[in-house]
């Protein structure tokens, strides 16, 4: 229960900082998909398996995030992937 409370009040704020949903969806996913690429030192194929998605869905995904903005050099979606 006490995850529900925080999101409650995070939620308020949000809602109080017109954020709309699309946007809280998609920053939302984007975050908790580079906190897990940190926790697993960026192997795409345990990410992927930690966040109960495929590995080419999770490789999609951060191509996408990587052509929208330029992270700052320390973000996981920064590095790119070696051959």
């Amino acid at each position: 229960m006490q995850m529900r409370a925080r999101l409650e009040a995070l939620i308020d704020e949000m809602l109080d900082g017109q954020i709309m949903l699309d946007e809280a969806l998609a920053e939302f996913e984007k975050l908790y998909i580079q906190k897990a690429l940190v926790r697993h030192k960026e192997h795409l194929s345990r990410t992927a398996a930690s966040l109960g998605i495929h590995r080419n869905t999770l490789s999609k995904r951060v191509a996408v995030y990587r052509t929208q903005e330029r992270p700052a050099k320390s973000s996981p979606l920064h590095k790119r992937r070696q051959r």
